[in-house]
């Protein structure tokens, strides 16, 4: 009977390798796929990023202000010299 059940024992462990190896490489796939979809993703998401960016400046070039400064650069340069003065003071 040992040696019947040292041969299941056997049986056992090969067909858990075996059960294992394939889940891994399930995994794998699974992974790849997710991974691949998200690099996709991320590609269209840039190329969409660039669109905009190019309506932004066809819209700016419309408008004639293509050379004009950001918005946001006076408020900045306004916030900057508070900063200064308040460290002199």
């Amino acid at each position: 009977m040992d040696g019947h059940s040292s041969e299941d024992s056997k049986q056992s462990t090969a067909d858990m390798t075996i059960f294992v190896q394939s889940l891994l490489q399930q995994m794998q796939s699974r992974f790849q796929t997710m991974s691949d979809s998200i690099i996709t993703k991320i590609d269209e998401m840039g190329n969409r990023v660039n669109e905009l960016e190019q309506s932004i400046n066809d819209l700016k070039a419309e408008m004639g202000v293509e050379g004009s400064p950001s918005p946001l650069a006076p408020s900045n340069q306004k916030s900057d010299e508070a900063k200064q003065e308040e460290g002199s003071a």
